[in-house]
């Protein structure tokens, strides 16, 4: 293996999973002494276009989620093996002058697109480099990551790795590192399975659909006086604020409001539960905090997956309307928080809280082993 092994870790910006796996990825390699370089080809190369198809994609999954699975599933036909894909011819000469620039000893891709460039390119210069891709959806994958011509897959959890076998990917290609969250993960202590739950902390990072973040705050603050609210904006601060400024005066001492915030990790492990969006990023970070978490909102075909790897450990469900979140954390606090306990065994069971320290070290040790 080179003394400093270069690894190229391509993303794209079209939902968060994809750029929180590239990022948290480059942190884990950072101190095993590789060098990295994070690149979304689509946004370098077309600036413009790729902030469009950005805006509607954020617009659609948000407002019309039945629009979105059209499309979604839509693409399950799509052949990337053919050049030309439209709006992709840019992204792809880009990625062909950045492998040909950087020189990477592997490349990583989050983004099921980049490896069918890969293979064209490859097979132009007559010459192959180890490819990873790393599959940030779970359970229901999408036909293009599963035909991604790869060395190796790097999967969420077990079910994953079942669903892609069955189809007919060969399980020796196919490595279950868990999804690679933020190192610190690793060290940070979630809140313990026997805390007096009082008060009840719960962390809830709302959509930009302005009347929810007021419904679903009532509906949660309603469900018990020992509910502690902390609600997370991020992007959507200045569109949500007042809504939120109002729901902190309506229930004194019980509600925190935060914008945007790199301290994620360190709030999931201080928080008892996270109601939020199933996105990949989201669910599993939740996973690695041990913290139980309610799915408000879903994006069908590509998030149904991690909805459903929450309700197979025993780790979270569906409450998409106000009345359900209120019946949701009622059951979860009675008899002493005997549901919600329950779910934290079921989360420290599963126990993925370094999903990028382990595909790192595997991504390493499958470097060392080259000729």
């Amino acid at each position: 293996m080179p003394e400093k092994p270069k690894i190229l870790i391509l993303t794209a910006a079209f939902g968060e999973g994809h750029n929180s796996a590239a990022r948290n990825l480059s942190l884990a390699l950072a101190p095993m002494s590789a060098e990295t370089r994070v690149a979304d080809p689509c946004l370098l190369s077309a600036p413009n276009s790729t902030a469009l198809v950005q805006w509607g994609y954020r617009l659609v999954t948000t407002h019309f989620p039945k629009v979105w699975e059209s499309i979604y599933r839509g693409t399950d036909q799509c052949d990337f093996s053919r050049p030309n894909l439209p709006f992709m011819h840019q992204p792809e000469s880009y990625l062909q002058g950045l492998v040909a620039e950087y020189r990477p000893d592997a490349i990583v891709s989050t983004y099921p697109i980049y490896p069918y460039f890969l293979e064209r390119h490859f097979a132009e210069i007559g010459k192959r480099l180890p490819v990873f891709t790393v599959v940030t959806d779970s359970i229901e994958i999408n036909a293009s990551w599963l035909r991604a011509p790869t060395d190796f897959f790097l999967v969420t959890d077990r079910a994953t790795l079942e669903t892609m076998c069955c189809w007919g990917i060969p399980e020796k290609k196919i490595i279950e590192t868990g999804f690679p969250v933020n190192p610190a993960f690793s060290e940070l202590i979630p809140v313990p399975a026997d805390d007096s739950c009082a008060p009840f902390r719960v962390l809830y990072f709302p959509t930009a659909k302005k009347p929810f973040v007021s419904r679903h705050s009532r509906a949660l603050l309603e469900a018990s006086p020992n509910v502690h609210l902390t609600i997370v904006m991020g992007k959507n601060f200045r569109l949500l604020q007042s809504r939120a400024v109002e729901i902190k005066a309506t229930y004194p001492g019980r509600v925190r409001l935060l914008g945007w915030t790199r301290k994620v990790p360190q709030l999931l492990n201080k928080h008892h539960m996270v109601i939020g969006k199933a996105g990949g990023a989201t669910v599993h970070e939740a996973i690695a905090a041990r913290c139980p978490m309610l799915i408000h909102h879903i994006v069908p075909g590509q998030e149904e997956g991690n909805l459903h790897l929450l309700q197979q450990l025993g780790a979270g469900d569906l409450a998409e309307l106000p009345e359900d979140l209120t019946v949701a954390i009622t059951r979860i606090l009675a008899n002493d928080a005997a549901k919600w306990r329950a779910m934290k065994a079921a989360l420290a069971a599963h126990n993925r809280n370094d999903g990028a320290i382990t595909a790192a070290k595997f991504i390493l040790n499958q470097i060392a082993s080259l000729p």
